[in-house]
């Protein structure tokens, strides 16, 4: 069955997506970074483990952009508490993830190469994995499938199944069983996610399938308890202010008008706005906006200042302190939810903020959980953000059972990555 798939991948879809990709980076400057990086991957490879002590174990971490690295980081620093001269590898699909994440405890960092049977081959020649993990969803079948006919050791932790996931249908199913029964083990978040892996790859022959939780809990906590003062005051003695993070187009047709409107209506109300994409076009079009309306508003441009007291309206053009920001916030909306997927909930989420985001959020398993648990909203209109907001503000008893409940779904979860770095060692 694996050689019926591996054909029809390696001869039809692989070169599809190949020609694709290649006529995309024409278009779309993300293709094109990522393109050439890849380009790139066999010579940094090749020039990094030229005179390479192989006495020392070597793991390879591949994982899809800067949101999945984050399950990976607790991860890596536990493996390296155990085995401090092992070396770390770690490949990115997307230029987010390359270009942004920096991090010592990386030992070699690259483009995942292009999976071409020749490609992989190569890098595993060059590279001597002694495991290689997938974290979360971004699996590719050559390097899984080479990896199998080489005796390689390939785990896959994070792993997240959704209910009516189209890896359950005829057809598609078998090819999916192809790839994940060539896993030697794969963690899953939740018995949940261990049922439905079990309907795609059956009892028989299956990998060691076990349920270890989310590692990303685990790096949301650690960073979180960087700060002090922040974490020690009340959420109740925070500015009200509602925070709208991540915010692509899609989610601005939707939450603006409410949110001006409640900004209107109640002077004790802020706002700090944050796009997606924090470009000078993005940027001034928020500041236009809002000052439209009669706000006074300051474009918050630096990463060590996060000083936003007294601001009714902030725009924030720069990356890497949102997480930090949640804790002068009291309500989160979460972009995402409108377009390609929400964003992370659990940054907002250890800051004890309720946090809203749209219908589209089956991405993240921290989304359904923050809904179970009252901490979390899915709103899909206008008129749903007015009335969860207002909700919110009006009732303080409701409001801090929303906090406390966002929070206790971060606190829960926590030891997954201990479980995931013991698995990756003993299994």
């Amino acid at each position: 069955m694996i050689i019926f798939w591996a054909f029809l991948y390696n001869l039809i879809l692989l070169p599809i997506l190949f020609i694709f990709g290649l006529i995309g980076t024409l278009f779309n400057q993300k293709l094109k970074d990522g393109f050439k990086g890849r380009m790139m991957s066999l010579p940094t490879l090749r020039s990094y483990f030229k005179d390479f002590d192989r006495s020392y174990n070597v793991y390879w971490f591949h994982v899809a952009s800067h949101g999945e690295f984050q399950q990976v980081l607790p991860v890596l620093s536990g493996l390296k508490e155990i085995e401090p001269q092992c070396t770390v590898l770690v490949s990115f699909f997307s230029p987010a993830g390359y270009q942004n994440v920096k991090n010592e405890q990386i030992d070699c960092k690259i483009y995942l190469p292009f999976d071409f049977i020749w490609s992989i081959g190569k890098a595993l020649r060059i590279i001597r994995p002694k495991k290689i993990i997938f974290a979360g969803y971004d699996i590719w079948p050559n390097l899984v499938w080479v990896s199998y006919l080489r005796n390689i050791h390939t785990t896959i932790f994070a792993a997240y199944f959704k209910d009516k996931t189209y890896k359950n249908f005829p057809v598609i199913r078998n090819f999916y069983r192809s790839v994940y029964h060539s896993f030697s083990t794969i963690y899953t978040i939740s018995r949940s996610d261990y049922l439905l892996l079990q309907k795609i790859v059956s009892v028989n022959k299956s990998p060691l399938i076990r349920v270890l939780g989310n590692p990303r809990y685990d790096q949301v906590k650690n960073h979180a308890n960087t700060f002090t003062k922040e974490r020690t005051m009340s959420v109740l003695q925070r500015e009200k202010r509602i925070v709208a993070g991540s915010v692509w187009p899609e989610d601005e047709a939707i939450i603006s008008q409410p949110i001006i409107q409640l900004l209107k209506e109640n002077e004790e109300i802020s706002l700090l706005w944050v796009p997606h994409e924090p470009t000078d076009q993005n940027i001034q079009a928020a500041i236009k906006k809002f000052e439209k309306h009669g706000f006074s508003v300051n474009g918050h441009n630096s990463k060590f200042n996060l000083d936003i007291r007294g601001a009714r309206v902030v725009v924030v053009g720069v990356v890497g302190i949102l997480a930090k920001l949640y804790w002068q916030c009291q309500i989160a909306y979460l972009g995402g939810g409108f377009s390609t997927g929400v964003h992370n909930v659990m940054e907002p989420a250890i800051a004890r903020l309720p946090v809203l985001f749209g219908p589209k959020y089956d991405n993240s398993p921290e989304a359904g959980e923050l809904i179970q648990a009252g901490g979390g909203f899915s709103v899909k209109t206008s008129m749903d953000v007015t009335t969860k907001i207002s909700a919110l503000l009006d009732d303080q008893d409701y409001y801090m059972n929303a906090s406390y409940a966002a929070t206790d779904v971060i606190h829960r979860n926590l030891g997954s990555s201990t479980r995931v770095v013991r698995g990756i060692i003993r299994d």
